[in-house]
């Protein structure tokens, strides 16, 4: 897989603007960087301000849904739509956020993967379905996820695959350029590659 697809974004991020120093604090805070994807949207300051909301929202540190966890979420529904961009970055967030790296490196098996127990299986099978256009999730699907989560926790587990909608958009749409950390861990872990979308088993 390569990760380098274009060799130049179609709109270039800009240095950050000071004033949006808190937005970009938080992300400094759980990424370690800025992310070029919020560089580019800052020429409308209320958007990052209303995204920085969000993830603040979806990534609360006091969720009811492992934040490791909801990483691969978002990596798996980045997958079936197609965004390297986020599946370099929830690669290496998976694993910033304490996720073992054999789980990671499984992330294409987790199907039949014996890292990942059937609670997991079922909310990345609805990421996989949620992700795909038309929308694939059943009813079925939605009951075997209230066999192993709550009410509250799905709605946590759909805000994440929610949001990825919008970034896969976002940063396909805009040919964001990758950063060097997500790029390290999308190399290391996402050039095998070996898995499908839209191959869920229910």
């Amino acid at each position: 897989m390569d990760l380098r697809v274009r060799p130049s974004p179609r709109i270039a991020p800009l240095p950050p603007e000071p004033a949006l120093k808190d937005e970009f604090g938080a992300s400094m805070k759980s990424l370690g960087f800025v992310p070029n994807s919020l560089l580019i949207m800052q020429r409308k300051p209320k958007m990052v301000k209303a995204w920085a909301q969000m993830l603040a929202a979806v990534w609360d540190p006091e969720s009811k849904v492992d934040r490791g966890f909801k990483r691969l979420v978002a990596h798996v529904a980045s997958r079936a739509a197609g965004c390297q961009y986020c599946m370099a970055h929830t690669v290496g967030g998976a694993i910033h956020f304490g996720v073992d790296e054999q789980k990671v490196a499984a992330i294409w098996e987790y199907q039949t993967s014996p890292l990942y127990t059937e609670a997991e299986r079922v909310a990345l099978d609805v990421a996989v379905a949620a992700s795909s256009v038309p929308n694939a999730v059943t009813d079925d699907m939605f009951a075997q996820m209230r066999k192993h989560w709550t009410e509250e926790q799905i709605v946590e587990i759909v805000g994440v695959i929610a949001v990825f909608g919008f970034l896969n958009r976002w940063n396909d749409t805009m040919g964001t350029p990758l950063e060097d950390e997500p790029l390290a861990a999308g190399e290391k872990y996402l050039a095998r590659g070996g898995w499908t979308p839209g191959k869920h088993r229910r």
